[in-house]
């Protein structure tokens, strides 16, 4: 017999406001973290098992390495920051983030991707790479000014190899997010980006990492915040990147574990 049978309009409305507020209670705490964009996939992953296991929520928030530095400093909290070591070292001198939490997670390289059914060019040699960007209708990188790791680095790997004035003439900056999406909508015919952030677009192939002797890693992070209220829930999620579960996630998307 159903249970609303025997139960008034009024009572009845009474128990769906209990069951909602139950449920929307249903999470034992919640954790805020801040990352960069190439190791929010990731975090997704590794925070998802983590809701499983303990009930506790995962809030997560992402952006370029230099706009989440700019965020935090300008006194946006979080619990979790996750960043490359040497702006984790700045913020801990700062004495905004544990100093004595900070753990190495994982570093990726930089890649070169072009649209799904395109030749992929050879890119095997630094001539290689100096051939694709000469042949390249649209180049898509991050934006530099945005802060973020691998703009940085190409906008000086550039001007070393005398491709400046040619890539300036060509390229798609982006200031934030997947950079290889301009090459689903035609915006760019090659994208360069970090690998971590490249294989989740879907419509792109991967070509490959740069040349070794032109590669950068970038090394990633995280810490909690010297202040936080929920240092023990920290301290959890943050064993939970040294897990292998974790080094097999950190693999799968694209970069290399600093756990074994």
């Amino acid at each position: 017999m159903p249970l609303t049978r025997y139960i008034k309009p009024t009572s009845f409305f009474l128990f769906l406001l209990c069951t909602l507020l139950l449920g929307k209670s249903a999470w034992a705490d919640t954790l805020n973290v801040l990352t960069t964009g190439a190791f929010k996939q990731v975090v997704v992953a590794v925070a998802a098992d983590y809701e499983k296991r303990t009930g506790h929520r995962v809030i997560i928030q992402n952006d370029t390495a230099g706009a989440i530095s700019k965020r935090v400093s300008a006194g946006e909290y979080f619990d979790v920051l996750v960043l490359p070591p040497t702006a984790l070292n700045t913020f801990a001198s700062a004495g905004l983030v544990e100093k004595n939490s900070m753990i190495s997670l994982a570093k990726v390289a930089i890649g070169v991707a072009v649209k799904e059914g395109t030749p992929p060019p050879a890119l095997n040699t630094v001539e290689d790479f100096k051939q694709i960007i000469r042949n390249a209708r649209q180049v898509a990188i991050i934006n530099p000014a945005s802060g973020g790791s691998s703009g940085i680095y190409l906008e000086g790997l550039f001007e070393r190899m005398g491709l400046a004035d040619e890539v300036k003439s060509k390229a798609v900056l982006v200031n934030g997010g997947l950079v290889a999406e301009k090459l689903v909508t035609g915006e760019a015919d090659i994208a360069i980006h970090q690998i971590s952030e490249i294989l989740p677009v879907v419509g792109v192939v991967l070509i490959g990492p740069l040349p070794d002797a032109i590669q950068n890693y970038t090394t990633y992070a995280a810490a909690l915040h010297a202040n936080g209220t929920k240092r023990e829930i920290g301290h959890a999620f943050l064993q939970s990147f040294e897990s292998p579960k974790s080094s097999e996630i950190i693999r799968d998307k694209g970069m290399i574990s600093l756990h074994k």
